[in-house]
């Protein structure tokens, strides 16, 4: 069965399973003994230390580990910001950011400290002038992830640490997408990681905090890890993860460029195959094996298990895979269309024959979910009026916009639509909608329930 979801999580590579099960003999006493059994564990840290410092290119004793990526984020945001309390309360990340970043805000900012989002481009990237425009007096930390997990853009992060450099402020990298591909550019303060995103096994997160960095550590700690991660370490699965790494690292250039040819195919063949699907994230500046699209008139959550039906494991960001039913915050920033979004995260070893197996079917499958939901079909001579409304409340996307397409032909070129509508993903995705297909969104109106969106008809 084809998977197609490494960006959630890569398959455990068969490096990692050799050292996990060989460390699980040597590595299973405390390395901070003298014993001789102590030692031998010691030994394993040690050399786990060494190489995944070489890999990520900093010193051995400016790396710990921790127990997951998230856990990372979480103590080197806080770790960073207690540490430079006399400068100020401010921090800067991109509205892209992974939850686990963006968590971390909401904390420091319910706790009085001051939060600014930079914006993203339509494919999903910063700008360094914007981080620039966005530094203060009184900025303590800034953050910004080497690469996006939802669409695979790859950010400046080398330009935005000679800003936040110039300025006194250090960087946090997120390099939890990219780490396994490459070293993170530019002169960054902090980075985090997490194994099971290159093929370790879950449970093991990189924190590097650079000498020189003012960092505090927050909350109880210990003598294990300088401070950051306190309690005992998970010896085999660190070893396995160092391994793991090392073997990629060895594995990603060549690797690099036959998944970037893959993910070519599926981003130029989709929109050839599909009609009404939006390509998203940047066509170059982009992870060699991460592709997003999404269709219009589409459940996400039906998609996906038909796809799964078909025997492929994919993702998605539309609000209606979401327990929450709101819009992913990624593509909410990006101004792009949620609704049927499909992330295609390759995995190494992937092969072109399963991308072509993948081409083949969606047609199929995206078809038979537009016909479920009454999508609509090319329009006949209708009577019109000069402007309609169309009552979507209490109805999720799509059902929103595809009442609004189904009803868009009744209006002369001028008219205009009036979409009634509950569901918070519907303020993204009329929009997107209406750039897709040419016509004016005039903006939202407060209604007696819900929200009014206003679509005038240009074609």
């Amino acid at each position: 069965m084809p998977y197609f979801d490494a960006a959630s999580a890569a398959p455990l590579h068969p490096v990692a399973r050799q050292a996990l099960l060989a460390s699980l003999d040597d590595g299973w006493a405390d390395p901070s003994r003298l014993y001789r059994e102590g030692r031998k564990a010691r030994m394993l840290l040690d050399a786990a230390r060494e190489a995944a410092a070489e890999a990520v290119g900093c010193r051995a004793d400016e790396l710990a580990f921790t127990p997951s990526g998230t856990r990372a984020v979480h103590t080197g945001i806080a770790g960073a910001l207690a540490g430079r309390r006399r400068t100020g309360r401010h921090l800067i990340v991109s509205a892209v950011e992974h939850s686990s970043v963006l968590h971390s805000a909401e904390v420091f900012e319910a706790e009085g400290g001051a939060v600014t989002q930079v914006p993203v481009g339509r494919t999903g990237g910063v700008e360094a002038g914007s981080y620039e425009a966005a530094l203060r007096p009184d900025t303590a930390l800034a953050c910004l992830q080497s690469a996006n997990h939802e669409v695979g853009t790859v950010q400046p992060v080398a330009e935005v640490a000679e800003v936040c450099r110039a300025a006194g402020v250090p960087l946090l990298v997120d390099a939890a997408q990219s780490l396994g591909w490459g070293r993170v550019a530019g002169d960054w303060s902090l980075l985090t990681a997490s194994a099971h995103k290159w093929g370790g096994p879950s449970g093991v997160g990189l924190l590097v905090v650079r000498k020189g960095v003012r960092f505090a550590v927050q909350g109880a700690s210990d003598e294990r890890e300088s401070g950051r991660a306190p309690g005992f370490e998970n010896l085999p699965a660190v070893v396995a993860a160092a391994a793991s790494l090392r073997a990629v690292r060895a594995e990603a250039e060549q690797e690099a460029v036959r998944l970037r040819g893959l993910t070519a195919r599926i981003r130029a063949r989709v929109p050839e195959l599909v009609p009404d699907v939006e390509v998203v994230g940047d066509a170059e500046r982009r992870l060699p094996g991460i592709v997003t699209f999404s269709c219009l008139y589409v459940d996400g959550e039906t998609l996906l298990h038909e796809l799964d039906r078909e025997g492929f494991s994919v993702s998605s960001g539309s609000s209606c895979t979401s327990s929450t039913l709101t819009p992913s915050h990624v593509l909410k920033a990006m101004g792009v269309l949620s609704e049927g979004n499909v992330r295609v995260s390759l995995p190494t070893g992937a092969t072109e024959a399963d991308v072509e197996r993948f081409l083949e079917v969606l047609p199929g499958v995206v078809a038979g979910v537009r016909e479920k939901l009454g999508a609509p079909v090319p329009a006949t001579t209708v009577q019109q009026t000069e402007e309609v409304v169309v009552d979507s409340l209490g109805k999720r996307c799509p059902i929103p916009v595809i009442e609004l397409a189904k009803v868009i032909g009744t209006v002369p070129v001028g008219g205009r639509v009036r979409v009634l509508s509950d569901d918070e993903a519907a303020r993204l995705d009329i929009p997107a909608w209406c750039e897709m297909r040419g016509q004016r969104y005039e903006g939202e109106e407060a209604a007696v329930k819900g929200t009014a969106y206003l679509v005038r008809r240009l074609t």
